[in-house]
């Protein structure tokens, strides 16, 4: 084979435009082309400002102040002996009777997971919290729960303190507890010389 042969010449297409349009089918798929090209750019600016508006409500909550934590704890109760089985749905059936739930909260050992069998429930309105109290003592799978108000935590008081004295104890009595006595040793000397 010689090198002529190898080489091909080019082709000269003519690209009228007006061509183009004459056929209908290729018309009507530029159209379709066109329409959804279109709708894709329609729906990336919609999916955009759906996932900004979606990212300012889940984002992380904005920290309550003292007189808004005060104002929740007043429309939500605490649910006693709930059944470790129970989930947020099921304590959700069970209070909707009473209002507009806000929020359930089950709480559960960081360590295992586990439920500790008890949860807050915090309602859009204080009159739900006082007909959730009225349920107390219902019955919810089985276990009769208690439903008392949700107390509201006042920094700096501990509730687990039971007072009693800490630390090491001072004055004459030294670290003996009632009724010891100190224990006298006799000297020793650390080197023990043979008798004579």
């Amino acid at each position: 084979m010689s090198s002529k042969d190898t080489e091909l010449e080019p082709v000269q297409v003519d690209h009228h435009e007006d061509c183009d349009y004459d056929d209908p089918e290729l018309k009507e798929i530029r159209m379709r082309v066109r329409e959804m090209e279109e709708e894709t750019e329609l729906l990336k600016g919609l999916t955009g400002e759906e996932t900004q508006t979606e990212n300012s409500k889940t984002g992380p909550p904005r920290p309550l102040s003292p007189e808004e934590k005060q104002e929740a704890d007043k429309r939500s109760v605490y649910v006693g002996n709930v059944d470790y089985g129970g989930t947020a749905q099921d304590l959700e059936s069970h209070f909707s009777s009473c209002g507009y739930i806000n929020r359930i909260t089950i709480l559960c050992d960081k360590f295992s997971g586990h439920p500790k069998g008890y949860a807050y429930i915090e309602f859009a309105e204080k009159k739900s919290a006082e007909a959730a109290i009225a349920m107390d003592e219902s019955v919810f799978r089985g276990r009769t729960i208690k439903v008392l108000p949700k107390r509201t935590n006042t920094p700096g008081i501990s509730t687990t303190d039971r007072g009693g004295f800490r630390g090491r104890p001072r004055g004459h009595r030294g670290n003996f507890q009632r009724g010891q006595r100190p224990r006298i040793r006799p000297y020793r000397s650390w080197k023990h010389k043979p008798l004579e």
